[in-house]
């Protein structure tokens, strides 16, 4: 069991502009877009508790903004138990992090994510 405390310095940069993309697309109405950033940031953050945790609390709240039911509820149990699943290593690799995919699914990384995983995890 691989125990995951917190995000490398070198990833942190990538996780953040995708969250920082998702606030300017959300800003802008571009709400497609604004999802994209957030599922990216997810797939980036995921194996990291508190960063895992900080992307499913923005989804829950861009649900709440779009006033999607099924998001919010879908993001509640991810909230209670997403950061416990990265700490002890036991995560979907690849998962999206939305309602519209089984949280336990695991999903393929875009390449360029892909890239950015490999180079600097």
């Amino acid at each position: 069991m691989k125990l995951n405390i917190t995000i490398p310095k070198s990833l942190k940069p990538f996780f953040y502009k995708e969250l920082e993309l998702a606030e300017s697309c959300l800003s802008n109405n571009d709400l497609k877009a604004s999802w994209r950033h957030l599922e990216r940031a997810h797939i980036l953050g995921q194996p990291y508790p508190y960063h895992h945790t900080l992307v499913h609390l923005k989804m829950l709240r861009f649900g709440i903004k779009i006033k999607d039911s099924r998001e919010i509820l879908g993001q509640i149990p991810r909230l209670l138990v997403g950061g416990i699943k990265s700490f002890i290593g036991e995560i979907p690799v690849g998962n999206t992090g939305g309602a519209n995919v089984p949280p336990l699914r695991p999903m393929e990384i875009p390449k360029d994510l892909q890239l950015i995983v490999s180079e600097y995890r």
